[in-house]
């Protein structure tokens, strides 16, 4: 810290001005420093390479990843570029202990697992960006993907005790450029993307960058399609040297084939479509605007006011289908009409500032967040006539069903005020320590318009913890540990008339960070284990939900990247999770393995960037992701197999300003299974496909 330096250095400052002849017979010889900007990551700014430094989702600070004695996976925007791909998820690969899950028929990012357990959270610039249905994020605009391991209910409120991803946008830089990259692929898969950065004075003190995209793709699934418009402005503003303005948007239009992929039986077809062409798309628009205002009150203080405000529509219609029928090839169907709009706003205050107390050195962060989340969601499906398909012979346009009507309709209100105080201690220059709570305050209604406007109510309070020692055991090498809780309120009503308590977990980690090869290479290596309570299991006596099961999760996992010389960049990952439900019921037995998450997953990408000669600036590399079988559907012997894909990558630099790219994905054609919600679920993995790209820096 600064204060450690500046006294010695003001105390020979003092006595060369009262002592001339002191400084006359004692000269002091400084060494030429060179002070460079380039070497300076910041948390939220690019990375160089696949390393990053320095991250605010575990703390909200601007800190060094081997400071933080919790393990934290950062996926910089790099890696999605070098893939060619525009799908977060694949990012997700590389984190180690994420797995897939449901994807709501591929409208959303709605499910993800980390550390075995699933959550439908996920963060943008430390704002809940889920609520609802949004659209899966788009890449145009992500500046790096970070998951933080274990709960962190104490830092971002209610939530699964598995992980949080944060994902970091693209924020206004001060040097102007142009990047247009364009892309086409199998199946007739076109985008085109444009980075627009541009000071808007000669001082540097106005910003603003626009990122847009636009795609249109098709699919290795019959009749599968989607559509996509993508705009982000942004601007920034110093106002004044101590005062700083951020103000960042988005607007999504997007519109997908409700896919929910095929069934389980053998010889079926994966690009078999079991839905009906003639439904139509979905449509899922989105809006979201943000302000960050930021102001220094000294050296030591900075005060923080940031809002956050989205809405979103999704509607459309859909014949979906269900299991497999006894004759072994038929399935029925339903048809369904979904109408659904939601908004949601949240206000941060936080302060944060340094001092210290004898010798410990604090970074203190109090904070406060007021959240008012609304939902109006209509599910109708129609009854009437069988809606059947034959999985091997399929024939499209019979007749929509023309019944009852039955589904879901209600309008939901969730309103929560929250208080989180955070301290990070420098106790010695090797022991560091963090110790977080927060106090949560949550109520949600329901309205069911099903039942007459019948109302559901449910209030909580809750307490989160975390605290977290490291111990640095040599320059390159440190230990850590820590333990942390969580909450998330359960909906409905038990028995008894009354809400639900609360689904809590508690997580605890050890582990080891290190610096490899010169500190171009970082690596972690964790070991966890996380327990869950308060999980809705089905009373047989009642028929009716009570809070009462209990889930595990243990293992360890491993993530490395950065540079294994000047030529060639790393990333990968390795987890092993042993999770499963330790009390459960009738459906969901104790024993049982949670859904979708494999015991053994890996993941390694490397690039070889040539240094000299003609090629100099262009690369080649290859892409290896493994994943262990998992349940296909919670309480059966359902299971996925397990797969593995190998991906070959090569830019060419054509000249400094035009890149030309290939992308070959899963080079061998394996047919595996991606994800699944239960056996009648199921989607496939991309067959063997490529990418051609194109990038022009102006």
């Amino acid at each position: 810290m600064p204060s450690r330096r500046i006294a010695p250095m003001a105390g020979l400052a003092l006595g060369l001005l009262l002592d001339p002849a002191y400084a006359e017979d004692n000269t002091l010889e400084l060494d030429t420093i060179s002070v460079t900007t380039d070497a300076y990551e910041s948390a939220t700014g690019p990375v160089k390479g696949y390393r990053a430094t320095r991250s605010a989702s575990a703390t909200k600070t601007d800190t060094a990843l081997r400071d933080i004695p919790q393990s934290i996976s950062v996926i910089p925007a790099t890696v999605l570029k070098d893939l060619g791909s525009t799908q977060v998820e694949r990012a997700l690969e590389f984190a180690g202990g994420v797995s897939k899950q449901n994807n709501f028929g591929g409208l959303t990012l709605y499910e993800y697992s980390v550390r075995g357990f699933t959550t439908s959270e996920f963060y943008q610039d430390g704002f809940s960006a889920n609520r609802g249905y949004p659209s899966t994020p788009d890449t145009a605009n992500i500046e790096r993907i970070e998951v933080l391991k274990g709960p962190a209910a104490s830092l971002y409120g209610r939530g699964d005790p598995g992980g949080t991803v944060n994902i970091v946008t693209k924020k206004p830089q001060p040097d102007a450029f142009t990047t247009v990259q364009t892309s086409a692929g199998s199946w007739d898969r076109y985008r085109t993307a444009v980075d627009l950065n541009t000071p808007l004075d000669s001082e540097g003190n106005l910003l603003s960058r626009v990122n847009l995209a636009v795609e249109d793709n098709h699919s290795f699934r019959d009749h599968v399609q989607s559509k996509r418009v993508f705009v982000a402005p942004s601007f920034s503003w110093q106002l004044d040297p101590d005062t700083h303005l951020l103000v960042e948007s988005e607007l999504v239009r997007h519109s997908s084939t409700f896919d929910r992929g095929i069934v389980d039986a053998s010889g079926v077809s994966r690009a078999t479509f079991l839905g009906e062409p003639n439904d139509g798309d979905i449509d899922n628009h989105n809006n979201r605007l943000q302000a960050s205002l930021e102001h220094h009150l000294n050296d030591a203080w900075k005060l923080r006011l940031a809002s956050h405000y989205k809405q979103g529509s999704l509607w459309g219609d859909a014949s979906e289908n269900r299991a497999l029928n006894a004759d072994g090839h038929t399935i029925d169907r339903r048809y369904r009409e979904r109408s659904m709009g939601w908004h949601d706003s949240i206000t941060q205050v936080e302060l944060r500032g340094l001092f210290d107390i004898g010798s410990w050195q604090h970074e203190l962060l109090v904070g406060t967040e007021y959240e008012d989340y609304r939902k109006k969601e209509r599910v109708t499906a129609i009854g009437g006539s069988r809606y059947t398909l034959d999985i091997y012979n399929p024939v499209y346009g019979q007749p929509k069903p023309n019944g009852a009507r039955s589904g879901t309709d209600f309008f939901e209100q969730t309103q929560s005020h929250a208080l989180n105080l955070q301290d990070q201690v420098i106790f010695t220059d090797r022991l560091r320590g963090m110790v977080g709570a927060r106090f949560e305050h949550f109520e949600q209604s329901i309205d069911d318009f099903t039942r007459n406007h019948a109302r559901s109510q449910q209030t909580h309070d809750a307490l989160t913890q975390r605290a977290g020692l490291l111990y640095q055991l040599t320059p390159q090498v440190g230990v850590f540990a820590n333990a942390s809780t969580s909450f998330k309120p359960n909906s409905g009503l038990g028995a008894d008339g009354k809400s639900f308590k609360p689904e809590e977990g508690v997580g605890y980690e050890v582990g080891v960070k290190s610096e490899l090869f010169d500190d171009r290479l970082s690596a972690t290596l964790a070991a966890f284990h996380i327990e869950k309570e308060n999980v809705l299991t089905l009373d047989p006596a009642t028929n009716l939900n009570r809070a009462v099961g209990k889930a595990r999760s243990q293992g360890l996992d491993l993530q490395l990247s950065g540079q294994v010389s000047d030529a060639v960049r790393v990333i990968g990952a390795f987890a092993y999770i042993d999770a499963e439900v330790t009390k459960g019921d009738k459906t969901l037995p104790a024993g049982s393995r949670i859904l979708g998450v494999a015991k053994r997953s890996g993941s390694l990408l490397g690039v070889y960037e040539f240094q000299d000669g003609a090629l100099r600036g262009s690369d080649l590399g290859a892409a290896f992701t493994y994943v262990g079988d998992r349940s296909g559907e919670a309480g059966t012997r359902f299971e996925l197999p397990a797969y593995h894909t190998v991906d070959l990558l090569a830019h060419y630099k054509a000249t400094d300003n035009l890149t030309v790219g290939l992308n070959l994905n899963n080079l061998f054609d394996e047919s595996y299974y991606e994800r699944s919600y239960s056996s009648y679920w199921i989607s496939p993995g991309e067959p063997r496909n490529f990418t051609v790209s194109l990038t022009l820096n102006l």
